[in-house]
């Protein structure tokens, strides 16, 4: 699965994209997950305390934000899936 990563996550990350393989049938949260856990750094800028997303942090399936598929976080995922995740943005 092709996941891509933008502005302050990259250097994190130390690339535009990676690819993960993920068992068939996960879902966005084991995502989410599986990526922290691979990329510990990553844990303050996306999650809180209690290990949920960050309102501010936006997770893209396929360009559909991933609070707004039909079973939000619990959606399960395809292989042929794009992920996009995308930090706060800000500009002028």
């Amino acid at each position: 699965m092709q996941i891509n990563f933008y502005a302050t996550l990259r250097p994190i990350v130390g690339a535009r994209t990676i690819d993960i393989a993920l068992e068939e049938g996960a879902t966005v949260q084991h995502l989410i997950d599986t990526v922290i856990e691979r990329y510990p750094p990553l844990r303050d800028q996306l999650v809180n305390a209690e290990g949920r997303l960050y309102p501010h942090v936006h997770v893209f399936v396929n360009g559909r934000d991933a609070p707004y598929l039909g079973a939000a976080f619990e959606t399960p995922l395809a292989s042929s899936d794009t992920i996009d995740i995308f930090p706060a943005v800000a500009g002028g």
